[in-house]
């Protein structure tokens, strides 16, 4: 099966003034989150502000990312929405221009049943060859992918893992358990990379790892060299930034941090909208600890 790496950077969407996606700072970024340890670059996904870009733009977006990188990191394109057609037709143009993989969300809104998600992912895993890594994330969809769900989507030959932040321990551990070989788990939440790695959990799909990539990147791999007591100590130092990045909804404080710290992410596009004072005087003391690995120039 497909490995997109262990280090997935939830990739913010640079815009300009004008609120058009700026595609130079876009393809900067992308070279610069590799240089700072990421191995895939997950782009168009809610961190990217993708129910505000048209299919269009997203398109652009996935072909722009991906010749910049080239091979020295995975794209995944975020093509799925509440549109079941709509979804398998931003998959096949996505597979053209070149993505090595798709962000297959639950569909927000319609609240289907799960035999509803199962059917929706089977037909857009069908439509292509890339591999697709499922993502469950019942906060922003009113609605959990059960591990039954999960488990017979695992059993799709290009179904390749999940994406789990529901923060369901149990339920995160019983899909690591029992899922087919190669078939692997992801942490959504950077505060929960630590205990789901230390079940057997294979990375994190990661929205702090914009700033501080290689920072995550070397407690994953304390982890990975067994050395627990180490990588805890990193954990519970990185907690307080992870926290903080979701102090308001995601992606405004890691956008906002992204330009203090001297990237020009430009604006996000409404409904979401800068962070206030009360925010910014509370987040910019905590930012302040913590050295930032993105090249900056």
């Amino acid at each position: 099966m497909a490995d997109f790496g262990r280090l997935l950077t939830a990739m913010i969407t640079p815009f300009d003034s004008d609120g058009n996606i700026n595609f130079p700072q876009a393809r900067k970024l992308a070279k610069g989150l590799v240089a700072s340890g990421t191995d895939g670059l997950v782009i168009g996904g809610t961190t990217g502000e993708s129910p505000s870009m048209s299919d269009d733009e997203k398109v652009q977006l996935f072909a722009e990312v991906k010749e910049a990188v080239g091979d020295t990191a995975t794209v995944i394109a975020g093509t799925t929405d509440n549109n079941h057609r709509k979804s398998v037709e931003l998959s096949i143009e996505a597979e053209k221009v070149g993505a090595d993989g798709l962000l297959l969300t639950v569909p927000a809104y319609n609240k289907p049943t799960q035999e509803g998600l199962y059917q929706n992912f089977k037909a857009i895993a069908e439509a292509t060859s890339l591999p697709g890594l499922l993502y469950n994330v019942p906060s922003r969809t009113a609605l959990n992918m059960t591990t039954e769900t999960t488990l017979r989507l695992a059993e799709i030959d290009n179904i390749v893992g999940v994406k789990e932040a529901s923060s369901d321990y149990v339920q995160i551990t019983n899909i690591i358990d029992k899922a087919p070989d190669g078939f692997r788990v992801w942490s959504g939440n950077d505060d929960e990379t630590f205990p789901i790695m230390c079940v057997g959990g294979h990375g994190v799909v990661s929205v702090a790892a914009n700033l501080y990539g290689n920072q995550i990147k070397t407690m994953m791999g304390l982890i990975l060299e067994g050395n627990i007591e180490s990588a805890a100590s990193e954990h519970k130092r990185l907690l307080p930034i992870f926290k903080a990045l979701f102090w308001v909804t995601n992606p405004i404080p890691i956008k906002y941090a992204a330009n203090r710290a001297g990237f020009n992410a430009g604006p996000n596009r409404l409904p979401l909208c800068d962070p206030d004072e009360d925010f910014v005087s509370t987040f910019n003391p905590v930012m302040d600890k913590y050295d930032v690995d993105l090249p900056i120039s």
